[in-house]
């Protein structure tokens, strides 16, 4: 998390679209091995938990029950020009959106995995076009075996750490050089961010 206060929220409802929106992110853990990490799925649970899975041979996976994590969510994110500010006698940076979680994690046992991927598949098929995929479609055995190859776990949030870096501690007319800046730089999302929040 950023330090500066400037750039955090308390907005719990934003956090929550944030993973929503996403979908996807890190869990990072300290093992006997060292730190690992992993990139998977993330399902806020709206009640202040998120599930993800991971394949049984995942280097995190045997260590995850019961052990404390963070679960980090990346937003959009762009370099920041000092050519876009009224003084240009600064120096570049990035602004960035992006959530840490940190909470105990619990393995979640089989109908609760099977209860996240139909939630998953549901929520993600949702935005597509067309005839949505349902897991119904595969033969009950062929999920079984996929089920026995992965688990599933929820971490329990009990820290919130949010950064929603916009230039908030920038003048109100550089804030909107710089959105406009990051749109014309292929960086539409983070503008659009940015000309969201009060001036």
């Amino acid at each position: 998390m950023h330090p500066n206060p400037a750039f955090r929220s308390d907005d719990h409802a934003l956090h929550q679209a944030l993973v929503d929106e996403i979908g996807f992110g890190m869990i990072f853990a300290t093992t006997p091995e060292g730190p690992r990490v992993a990139h998977t799925a993330l399902l806020s649970t709206g009640d202040g938990a998120v599930q993800f899975h991971l394949s049984r041979g995942n280097a995190l996976t045997r260590h995850l029950d019961g052990v404390t994590a963070l679960a980090v969510v990346n937003g959009p994110d762009g370099y920041v020009s000092p050519r876009w500010y009224a003084d240009q006698a600064q120096v570049p940076t990035w602004n960035y959106v992006a959530l840490e979680m940190e909470g105990r994690v619990r393995r979640m046992d089989r109908d609760g995995l099977h209860g996240l991927l139909e939630t998953l598949s549901a929520r993600n098929e949702a935005r597509l076009e067309g005839q949505a995929w349902t897991m119904d479609k595969m033969p009950a055995a062929t999920l079984s075996r996929m089920m026995d190859s992965i688990a599933g776990f929820e971490l329990e949030v009990v820290a919130w750490r949010p950064t929603f870096k916009l230039s908030q501690n920038k003048p109100a007319d550089d804030r909107a050089r710089v959105a406009d800046g990051l749109a014309a730089a292929g960086s539409p999302a983070l503008a659009a961010l940015m000309r969201g929040i009060p001036a």
